[in-house]
């Protein structure tokens, strides 16, 4: 099975000879491909809607792979109980959802080895969350995928805390090792917020003023972390 350069960069992160539950799994291609090439022994796939669930089994069968892949509907992690995964991914999802499936599944953490996260948004407050209780960004990895940007992060039980905020928001461990996926995304987000901040800089209302405020801050962000990638070159 193909995987597209996300999915592909998600089972890279997923470590050897466990067994993985998939969160979301949607048409079952990750467990699929881990079970497949047998990088894992076995996986779960959950889906809260009736419809993936149903071609992920299709899928499954196809592949033959149904004494490997057992699939439930479940809402989260409700359906999973602690010792049955090794390692869980939730990925495919705003970072919002992803902190309350993982606040609504803590019966799960002490449990489980490796938590394969890929946030679609509010990432920088994903890693606070992280470090606020009581996770630690063991590795991270940044992809380019049909346009858009992805972070994948393996968190482990543990201790973490990052001197500057632009680290949690952009990530210290991509920003440490000057990763190219995400100096191009800083590139292009200094040259979109420099762009709305001059249009916006032409009206002269509250409402602009605040927007102006916010997008200074964003812009140091991003020159901070972009500063920082250039002193480890």
């Amino acid at each position: 099975m193909n995987l597209s350069p996300r999915l592909k960069k998600i089972a890279d992160f997923v470590p050897d000879g466990r067994v993985m539950a998939d969160v979301g799994t949607d048409h079952g291609h990750l467990p699929i491909y881990l079970v497949s090439l047998h990088k894992v022994t076995g996986a779960i796939a959950m889906d809260v809607r009736p419809g993936p669930l149903s071609r992920a089994q299709q899928a499954v069968a196809v592949y033959g792979l149904q004494d490997r892949i057992e699939l439930r509907l479940a809402d989260g992690l409700a359906a999973l109980k602690p010792g049955e995964a090794d390692t869980v991914v939730i990925a495919g999802m705003g970072g919002p959802l992803i902190r309350k499936i993982m606040e609504e599944g803590q019966h799960m953490w002490d449990s489980t080895g490796h938590w394969i996260l890929s946030p679609q948004s509010e990432i920088g407050e994903m890693r606070h969350w992280l470090e606020k209780h009581g996770f630690s960004i063991l590795k991270e990895d940044m992809v380019s995928d049909a346009g858009k940007y992805y972070v994948i992060m393996d968190a482990v039980r543990g201790s973490m805390h990052y001197d500057q905020e632009y680290e949690y928001v952009y990530g210290r461990e991509l920003i440490r090792e000057n990763h190219p996926v995400l100096r191009d995304f800083l590139n292009q987000e200094r040259t979109k917020l420099h762009t709305l901040h001059c249009k916006i800089g032409a009206h002269d209302s509250k409402r602009s003023l605040a927007r102006m405020t916010e997008l200074e801050r964003e812009e140091q962000l991003v020159q901070g972390a972009l500063d920082a990638m250039g002193r480890n070159i």
